[in-house]
C-alpha cells in the first residue's frame, strides 16, 4: 500500500502571532487556534499547515506529514526503517515514524479507527 501524498506541514516557531501573520498573508486562513500558542491554517484545498510555539531554547522545527489511507494494511516495503509503528495520538489520529536513507524522519498519518458506537480507538 502507498501513501496518498502529503497531509500536512507542522512547523514550531518562537512566535505563534507572527508565523500566524506571515501565512496569513501568504493566503492561509486560520481553520483553528488554540489555547496554547498554536494553530491550523490552509490554503485552498492543499495540506494543511499546524504551528506551535516552542520555548526560545528550542531550535524552530518543520516535518512534513504523509497521508496513509488506512494504519492498519499498510506495511512499508522491506528496506524502509520503522522507528515508532502506528500509534494513538491526542489529536484523533495514527501516527507511524520511518527514517529514510539520509536520516530523516517522516511522519506518516492515518485516521484513527472508530468503533461500533462511532467512537475513536486504538
Amino acid at each position: 500500500m502507498a501513501t496518498d501524498g502529503i497531509e500536512a506541514v507542522y512547523l514550531t516557531t518562537h512566535n505563534w502571532g507572527k508565523a500566524a501573520k506571515f501565512f496569513q498573508s501568504l493566503g492561509f486562513a486560520l481553520e483553528f487556534e488554540t489555547d496554547h500558542a498554536s494553530g491550523q491554517f490552509r490554503a485552498h484545498e492543499g495540506p494543511h499547515v499546524f504551528i506551535a510555539e516552542v520555548p526560545e531554547d528550542q531550535q524552530p522545527q518543520t516535518q512534513i506529514v504523509l497521508k496513509v489511507p488506512e494504519a492498519e494494511p499498510f506495511r512499508p516495503e522491506s528496506g524502509v526503517e520503522v522507528v515508532t509503528p502506528f500509534e494513538d495520538t491526542h489529536f484523533g489520529t495514527r501516527e507511524m515514524t520511518v527514517r529514510d536513507p539520509d536520516g530523516r524522519l517522516w511522519s506518516l498519518q492515518a485516521a484513527q479507527r472508530r468503533d461500533e458506537a462511532g467512537r475513536h480507538g486504538g
